[in-house]
């Protein structure tokens, strides 16, 4: 009796081992098991996009108001183009925001923190913001760095 209670628990263990790993990667990944909100889609043209990767975090504020759907470059500009999906709560942005392209965490997770403007006209369905921030890439600080020093 005893040997089967300790299997029974070992099992159990294992068990809420699994479940806890399968949330975790949800939670890295990005996915969720969330019913989609409704939403509109404004886009962003960045010099660098910097490792954002689709289903990134979309926050103003620090509060989550939207996610990445799309990444592609544009072949005319060479620029990086994101697509958004702003969650229909957030309404009112104004047309003059500024997205940047900014980090989180010990892992270097990428994400776009967008900062209201002062206009009174609001971003809509299909509108571009216009000003934008590209990403910081620790490799191009190093060799300007290294660049500056060796000049002197």
């Amino acid at each position: 009796m005893r040997i089967r209670t300790l299997e029974i628990s070992v099992g159990a263990f294992m068990v809420a081992g699994f479940a806890a790993l399968i949330f975790l990667a949800l939670k890295v990944s990005g996915l969720t098991l969330e019913a989609a909100e409704e939403s509109y889609e404004v886009s962003a043209r960045f010099e660098n996009i910097g490792g954002l990767t689709v289903r990134a975090k979309v926050t103003m504020a620090g509060v989550v108001i939207g996610r990445v759907s799309n990444i592609y470059l544009d072949k005319e500009d060479f620029v990086g183009v994101v697509e958004m999906e702003i969650y229909n709560q957030f309404d009112n942005l104004s047309i003059d925001s500024t997205a940047s392209i900014l980090t989180a965490g010990v892992l270097g997770e990428k994400y776009i923190g967008i900062v209201v403007g002062a206009e009174d006209d609001n971003l809509t369905d299909g509108d571009e913001i216009e000003d934008t921030q590209s990403a910081l890439v620790l490799e191009d600080l190093i060799s300007k760095f290294l660049f500056n020093k060796t000049q002197e």
